[in-house]
């Protein structure tokens, strides 16, 4: 079964749109076939965006959304924050439709390929992710721990995972390298912040 980290282009495309609403600001998403949580917001990802919006004492003026899909997470938090965003995916598919999300929700904000971080040259203040789970945990624990290394000094990372999928066991795992706040769940999800030691 192909994935949404990999890349089918003999998949058929089927564009849809995909509207969403947070206090008063309305937002709309083109998704397609081939791409994580294609038909609808994805609960991890708009519950991580809840938190952190919620998190108002953040000093945050740069972010980096990894594994964007078509651009949810980054988008929402760029327009509502008013904050530049960088967004990074390997999917092809899903960088053409960030790229128009960026555009269709008037943002500012870039969307490039990039496996991991092997593409990103600058460090941010904040790293959102909701990490592919189904890439595997060598891949998972590469994106939350290499994290650190492209975070500005008092830079945060900010994650959503499942307790069914390991969260407890990946946040013993980031003990060495982060300072740890489990901030809230709901429906088994667990929103993680992280602080570099």
């Amino acid at each position: 079964m192909e994935h949404y980290f990999t890349n089918d282009e003999n998949l058929k495309s089927d564009i849809r749109k995909i509207h969403y609403q947070k206090d008063d600001v309305s937002f709309c998403f083109l998704s397609d076939n081939g791409v994580f949580s294609k038909d609808k917001i994805d609960y991890g990802s708009s519950f991580l965006v809840d938190t952190f919006l919620k998190n108002k004492e953040l000093n945050i003026h740069s972010l980096l959304d990894v594994g964007c899909g078509y651009g949810f997470m980054g988008i929402v938090l760029s327009k509502l924050l008013d904050i530049e965003v960088d967004m990074i995916d390997i999917n092809k598919r899903a960088l053409h439709l960030a790229l128009r999300n960026i555009k269709e929700n008037e943002v500012q904000g870039n969307a490039f390929s990039s496996n991991g971080y092997e593409n990103i040259t600058k460090k941010y203040d904040g790293i959102i992710t909701n990490p592919p789970i189904r890439a595997g945990k060598d891949v998972v624990m590469s994106i939350l721990i290499n994290a650190k290394s492209h975070l500005n000094k008092d830079g945060e990372l900010w994650f959503v995972m499942r307790k069914s999928h390991g969260v407890k066991s990946t946040i013993k795992n980031l003990e060495e390298f982060y300072k740890l706040e489990i901030v809230e769940k709901s429906k088994g999800f667990y929103v993680v912040r992280a602080k570099s030691r």
